[in-house]
């Protein structure tokens, strides 16, 4: 039985949920807003924490996005997933980015949202398991990362030849990429193909790290040091002493953490929190992020010299759309897993499913073609699975897609480009508006006005 946290303000489908998952066994908490969703987290039972927080994404006060980041910022880690309808699924995607686990569209499908939610619980029992005794609670388990193959693209073919390249080396390696193109993997690889293959692989979600936490996490701290530090910790430099240490979304750290990681990788040596003793630390470090370091470090948000020390090697992880050769590669081999994980049996994608794949634009590249077929076969009952298994929102998309700009005037199709451009970058820069405005080449003021005007969420 697991304790869970429903946030939904439609009181017909939460008692609906509630008594359906309550058969299976479950706990539930209902909250109807996100003021009581941060009451019942501040009143939970530290004996019985909640172990997975169902968020509808549009709530009285707010939106579960904003709610989840905060909630990040503060180190909560509970396993989350959001609850959308079909036009905010772009939305969720980007929630994935900020520490979601998954997204379900509505009307919710029960048997999907128990395979989320069986899910959404296996990572929470693998991340505990990881944590002892050195990695903690912000290490990825291995079992959540993403299976990869290479594929037989030229841009594929051209990736690998890096890794492989690279690997044997000593270099510091950014690894660039859209979120779900498979950073991790790639970083993995180089690790396996390396000197250090027999030492650890330690990955942290730089995303997920607190700014107050941040420092202790990579680094370390000696009991005492701060309010809440009880005990001695081990850094998760110190846990990688002899590997790899893979930071993802390097982006997202602190001026005064990249200070000291900046010294850390120079040096060879952390100094814990609260410690005045020097730790000496062979590591590799790999760092990924789905920004363009440079130009954020040109804002002031990253430091130039970080960015150089670390850039020793980069890698353009491509995104799915620009890997049309290797989709159906990418298609079975999924398709194989799911149907292990699943106990089905789809030996096929019928033409029409297979033409929606090929002309969809992919926006959570290869972790959303993932998700998607592996919802595509526990939904088809027959051995060929056809359109009628596909979430909603990827036929909603394909249809508007081969509808004409209106007017079908240049002003049209100039403001049809234009929309897509901003919410490309939008999605980039994770809707940090300031971000989007500086890469647009515009003002604040003229970004907010063309998001009203094109109705952009």
């Amino acid at each position: 039985m697991a304790h869970l946290l429903l946030v939904e303000d439609d009181t017909t489908f939460s008692k609906l949920l509630s008594n359906f998952l309550g058969k299976h066994g479950h706990q539930i908490k209902v909250c109807s807003s996100l003021k009581e969703a941060r009451e019942a987290l501040k009143e939970s039972d530290p004996g019985d924490p909640f172990e997975v927080l169902m968020l509808d994404y549009r709530l009285p006060d707010g939106n579960s996005v904003d709610f989840l980041k905060t909630l990040r910022s503060e180190g909560n880690r509970t396993a989350a997933f959001i609850m959308t309808s079909f036009n905010d699924v772009r939305t969720a995607v980007t929630a994935m980015q900020i520490g979601a686990f998954d997204y379900i569209t509505k009307p919710v499908n029960p048997e999907e949202l128990l395979m989320v939610l069986r899910e959404a619980l296996n990572k929470g029992e693998v991340t505990s398991v990881k944590s002892v005794p050195k990695a903690k609670s912000n290490v990825k388990a291995d079992k959540q990362s993403l299976e990869y193959i290479e594929g037989k693209s030229s841009i594929s073919k051209q990736l690998y030849e890096y890794v492989r390249l690279v690997a044997p080396t000593d270099m510091s390696v950014i690894i660039q990429g859209e979120s779900g193109t498979g950073k991790e993997h790639v970083a993995k690889s180089i690790h396996k193909l390396s000197k250090r293959a027999n030492g650890p692989f330690v990955a942290i979600d730089c995303g997920s790290l607190s700014k107050d936490l941040a420092a202790s996490e990579l680094f370390g701290h000696k009991k005492g040091a701060f309010t809440g530090a009880l005990t001695d910790k081990i850094g998760q430099f110190e846990a990688a002493d002899g590997g790899t240490l893979f930071l993802d979304e390097i982006g997202n750290l602190g001026y005064d953490v990249q200070i000291k990681l900046l010294r850390a990788l120079q040096e060879r040596i952390i100094v814990p929190i609260g410690s005045t003793q020097p730790v000496k630390v062979n590591v590799r470090l790999i760092a990924a992020t789905n920004e363009d370091l440079i130009t954020i470090s040109a804002s002031g948000d990253f430091r130039e010299d970080l960015y150089h020390r670390l850039n020793e090697f980069k890698i353009e992880v491509p995104a799915l759309r620009k890997r049309g050769e290797d989709i159906g590669i990418f298609i079975q081999h999924f398709v194989d897993r799911a149907n292990e994980e699943l106990g089905r049996n789809v030996k096929e994608l019928s033409k029409e499913v297979m033409d929606i794949f090929q002309k969809y634009d992919w926006p959570g590249n290869l972790r959303e073609l993932n998700n998607v077929i592996k919802r595509l076969v526990l939904l088809s009952k027959e051995e060929v699975a056809t359109s009628s298994a596909l979430p909603a929102e990827m036929i909603t998309a394909m249809e508007g897609s081969h509808k004409p700009a209106a007017g079908s005037d240049l002003k049209a199709l100039q403001e049809t480009h234009e929309k897509e451009m901003i919410e490309k970058v939008l999605q980039e820069v994770r809707y940090n508006k300031s971000k989007a405005a500086k890469l647009l080449n515009i003002d604040r003021k003229t970004l907010y006005y063309k998001i009203e005007k094109y109705h952009i969420e």
